[in-house]
């Protein structure tokens, strides 16, 4: 009977508020906002966490890196622990920040790419730029999209594709598409670092031949400090930067700075990948050196963008978050994919928050996943209310202005993996298979693959990330029965939630149950004899009787 009360309060914690508008911080005005998140880069490539004040707060080494921008900026703000990339891949990670919604909803269940016409971003969705330009923001985007479809439509040469190889990966983003940013320097995807082109507002291409994290910091700077006059300076602005290092390739001062480069050179390589589960001896192992190289490059060009605030006298009245769309394996787990895995140096990503004299410095494990991102950035800047209806996230907000704030904390994330489903005649991808589903709670990482064409289990991780942290032991789920029960109850109901392909088609529903029932909850019997309370939201359950309590 505990472990059923256990798992209806741990429901309730998970979709409790769903939907609904959380409340909002009194503000006078709206702060400016930006959003900074470079591409793949990991939640323990930050030197902080192994400084005191952090390194109780994780249970994980902290990678060698040198970030001094990050650990100063990090003693000023918010510092998430446990923030999770639910679908750890480039596109459908940015569908869900710039939308709030899973990626069966967002457009983007897949990497975006020519072969693949049915992932891209919804033409119909109020994202987060048409919020912010209809709160009267001045909205700015610069560096990486990778959320469209690519189509020929090179501005410079009408009827062709931005590049020649095929599929076409990288894209360009034209004024209807661009979802209320009226400032715009960006490409879709293309992996030169030192070698980057962008698209301006006007669609002029520009090949700058600098690194694309330095050049995108001064193009910032730049926008911020008005030259050429392209912002309303009696507007807030909101700025997202998407760099793309640390993303691979990450093999050759081509892609690093040699400054960076020259302070992991000499290094062994077993004292860079310090983790047990670090395998040195992978042929990827030497290319540690170039992805902190490109950590610590980061960090200085984030820098750049601080010290522009400061110098301005904007900090002030700036929200600046630092995150990623998903982590890197570096080594781990013995695999060369850096990402799209329910392992945590995937899925777990930063989020740093820094609104001076409005939050208070802190550490929290508060478990973000993709999706409320949107509502929260929108929540922070007091826009709660203009959340639009689609939005699947949830705002938390009130959070980060007072931990002890009235809202239910989330006690799991979803994991989810798609891959290409039917192709047509043209090879051009016109489904996708949702191979995998999984949840993250506090304590245990829950994965499920199943066959392409039985869609029976076909292989099952589980790891207790208290007891074995650098998950290296895959428990049996025949040993481990009760703790698998629950997982799958609170897996279902966060998977019918969202409308999910597996609830859909009830995928495992020998093992997942996807019922919902509704809650009537009696509060407090002896002191509240007159008072019930019914709970408007959802939870799984094995038995109705488990409902009262």
């Amino acid at each position: 009977m505990n472990n059923q009360i256990n798992l209806l309060f741990g429901g309730l914690s998970l979709f409790a508020m769903q939907g609904c508008k959380a409340p909002q911080a009194e503000q006078i005005e709206h702060p400016n906002i930006i959003y900074v998140f470079p591409d793949q880069y990991r939640n323990q490539a930050m030197e902080f966490w192994g400084q005191e004040g952090f390194r109780k707060k994780v249970n994980f080494k902290a990678d060698p890196v040198h970030t001094p921008n990050l650990n100063a900026f990090a003693r000023e703000s918010v510092v998430l622990t446990s923030t999770q990339s639910n679908c750890p891949l480039s596109s459908p990670h940015r569908g869900s920040l710039l939308t709030g919604m899973y990626p069966n909803k967002s457009g983007i269940p897949l990497n975006c790419n020519s072969n693949r016409p049915i992932s891209s971003l919804r033409e119909d969705a109020e994202c987060i730029g048409d919020v912010f330009q209809s709160a009267g923001y001045d909205c700015a985007y610069f560096g990486k999209l990778h959320a469209d479809f690519p189509t020929p439509n090179d501005p410079e040469n009408p009827g062709q594709y931005v590049e020649e190889k095929r599929p076409v990966w990288d894209a360009y983003t034209p004024k209807e598409r661009r979802h209320g940013f009226n400032y715009w320097y960006s490409y879709g995807t293309f992996d030169e670092h030192k070698n980057p082109h962008y698209w301006d507002t006007d669609g002029k291409r520009h090949d700058p031949k600098e690194w694309s994290p330095l050049h995108e910091a001064g193009m910032v700077v730049s926008y911020l400090k008005n030259e050429g006059n392209v912002r309303d300076m009696k507007k807030p602005f909101f700025i997202m930067v998407g760099m793309n290092p640390p993303h691979s390739p990450y093999r050759s001062l081509d892609d690093c700075m040699e400054e960076d480069f020259n302070l992991y050179k000499d290094r062994p390589l077993d004292s860079l990948l310090i983790r047990p589960n670090a395998d040195a001896k992978m042929e990827k192992a030497e290319s540690a050196r170039y992805y902190f190289a490109s950590v610590t490059g980061v960090d200085r060009a984030f820098g750049q963008i601080l010290a522009t605030l400061k110098e301005m006298g904007l900090d002030k009245n700036t929200i600046v978050v630092f995150s990623s769309d998903h982590g890197e394996t570096m080594c781990s787990q013995r695999t060369d994919d850096p990402k799209n895995s329910p392992y945590s140096e995937s899925m777990n990503v930063p989020f740093i928050v820094r609104y001076p004299d409005k939050i208070r410095p802190r550490v929290d494990n508060l478990m973000l996943s993709s999706p409320d991102i949107m509502p929260t950035l929108l929540g922070l800047c007091g826009l709660g209310d203009s959340i639009p209806a689609e939005v699947q996230g949830r705002n938390f907000a009130p959070l980060f202005f007072d931990e002890k704030a009235d809202i239910v904390r989330p006690t799991g994330a979803l994991y989810i993996q798609n891959l290409d489903g039917e192709k047509d005649e043209n090879g051009l991808v016109t489904s996708y298979f949702p191979s995998s589903r999984g949840i993250k709670t506090h304590r245990y990482t829950m994965a499920f693959y199943i066959d392409r064409n039985t869609k029976q289990l076909k292989k099952s991780l589980l790891f207790d990330d208290e007891k074995d942290p650098y998950q290296m032991n895959n428990l049996s789920l025949e040993e481990n029965k009760e703790v698998v029960k629950q997982l799958c109850s609170e897996m279902g109901g966060m998977l019918k939630e969202i409308d999910d392909p597996w609830y859909r088609e009830r995928i495992l529903s020998n093992m997942i149950s996807y019922v919902l029932i509704g809650v009537l909850v009696h509060i407090g019997k002896e002191k509240m004899p007159d008072r019930l309370v019914l709970i408007r939201h959802f939870i799984v359950i094995d038995r109705v009787s488990s409902l009262f309590v």
